[in-house]
């Protein structure tokens, strides 16, 4: 039984990382970044529901924005979805990132506006947030050069 887990844990992590990259690749995103990304959004729990002051709720892995839920379900991805499918929120992340950085260019502007958007007002909240987001990649990308996986 114990080697039973022990193989799906190894597969699900397998098939996870093999959607990092795979969605990075498609949407021309670093991997690390959407999995930094994950981190300060979610901690990397798949099943995190944030409440906003506006009254919106972040679910998912990536924290999608209950904003595009009405868009999402036109292509069949649901709320439950986004939360019970890791792949679906990182892949929902990714065309968001992407979205950003065909505003502001591939910049940490278009990090920040991932999670505070695009109002000019939030340039502030952006800087903020994209900080974050890139202490968490240089620690990534630290340990990856470490282990040489980059």
């Amino acid at each position: 039984m114990k080697r039973l887990l022990f193989l799906l844990l190894i597969l699900s992590q397998s098939a996870l990382a093999n959607c990092w990259n795979k969605e990075a690749h498609y949407y021309h995103v670093d991997p690390y970044l959407l999995y930094a990304i994950a981190n300060v959004e979610s901690g990397m729990n798949p099943y995190a529901v944030g409440k906003n002051h506006d009254g919106t709720i972040d679910v998912g892995l990536m924290q999608i924005n209950s904003t595009h839920f009405t868009a999402l379900e036109q292509h069949g991805i649901s709320e439950r979805r986004l939360m019970t499918e890791p792949c679906t929120s990182i892949m929902v992340g990714a065309s968001i990132l992407s979205g950003m950085i065909k505003v502001y260019g591939y910049n940490w502007e278009a990090v920040g506006a991932y999670n505070a958007g695009l109002k000019k007002e939030n340039y502030p909240k952006r800087m903020v947030y994209a900080h974050k987001v890139w202490e968490k990649y240089q620690q990534l990308k630290s340990v990856a050069h470490e282990r040489n996986d980059w």
